[in-house]
């Protein structure tokens, strides 16, 4: 590999900060529309690649899943995008663009076309080919670098939506640790396993979602949001556990923090969750997160007098 001079680094430096400038990414609208950089890119994207989901785009524009949310979801409020339930798997949604979308598209496209043909006819003792091949190479090699960067030395993957086996997982858990508390037997783990039994059918859905951490197939960890089952644009946070073994190492706060940014992107005003009296690091948590005690009581509904507790979070 060969080591570029200083001057070499400083020129392509100067080179990209000026491109950044020209194509008017500092601009608040740019490629002659009303649209964000990142609205032009997701718009190309999806004119490109019908059918590509939500991930895929926060994939190739590197942006975080809650801003795609509010991007796509900002598009299909302009009549740019719709989304559509996959044939072949009814969990994913793929993209389109509308007929407006279309014209949307065309624009920025032909924008784009303009602008490269204007530039490329005023070089000047450069092959227009060398010019796209060098200019491709370096961008496949900051691709390259920031895909290492970016990787997590995390052994744990967390995952979004049904995992296949994760209801009897998720249901063991929550037996293997509150049975001290609402004692041990069938009762509590029975009536979990058929709680989500009842919402996985339906976590597909946009308003639902689940985020669980895997190893070797099996969930050992995991939360959920129901946005469906309270009136009042409320989202349910339910099912929130960890193995044992995973507690102290700040999964619980991510996946808190995933379920939390999902009801925000979708703005629901509150999230309410129920817990038992006595799980206090789970308590802690929850208050760190923003959640505040709203109620308590006891209840029988797990075959044994529990004092239940009831967590609100409002948004702010």
């Amino acid at each position: 590999m060969t080591i570029p001079s200083p001057s070499v680094v400083n020129d392509i430096r100067a080179a990209s900060r000026q491109l950044v400038r020209e194509f008017g990414f500092l601009d608040k609208t740019i490629a002659g529309t009303d649209l964000s950089g990142s609205g032009v890119h997701a718009v190309l994207e999806i004119g490109l690649n019908p059918g590509i989901t939500a991930k895929e785009i926060a994939a190739k524009l590197k942006l975080e899943k809650s801003t795609v949310s509010r991007l796509l979801k900002s598009l299909e409020q302009r009549g740019d995008v719709v989304q559509t339930r996959s044939e072949t798997d009814g969990r994913v949604f793929g993209l389109s663009l509308t007929t407006a979308g279309q014209e949307t598209f065309a624009a920025i496209d032909q924008f784009g076309n303009n602008q490269a043909h204007s530039a490329l006819a005023r070089l000047k003792g450069n092959d227009p080919q060398s010019v796209a091949s060098a200019m491709t190479a370096y961008a496949d090699a900051l691709s390259d670098r920031e895909a290492k960067t970016s990787e997590s030395p995390d052994p744990f993957e967390i995952v979004e939506g049904y995992q296949t086996g994760m209801i009897g997982d998720i249901s063991a858990m929550h037996g293997r640790t509150h049975g001290p508390i609402v004692g041990m037997g069938p009762t509590f783990e029975s009536v979990v396993a058929k709680a989500m039994s009842e919402f996985m059918p339906r976590v597909h859905r946009p308003m639902n979602n689940s985020w669980s951490v895997v190893e070797n197939g099996e969930v050992i960890g995991s939360i959920s949001i129901d946005g469906e089952d309270l009136d009042g644009n409320v989202a349910h946070l339910r099912w929130f556990i960890l193995s044992e073994r995973l507690r102290g190492k700040g999964l619980g706060k991510v996946l808190l923090k995933k379920a939390i940014d999902h009801c925000d992107d979708l703005g629901f005003q509150e999230i309410h969750l129920w817990t038992l009296k006595g799980l206090d690091a789970a308590r802690s948590l929850y208050e760190r997160a923003g959640f505040e005690l709203a109620d308590e009581y006891i209840g029988d509904q797990w075959g044994k007098a529990v004092t239940e507790q009831m967590f609100v979070r409002k948004r702010s």
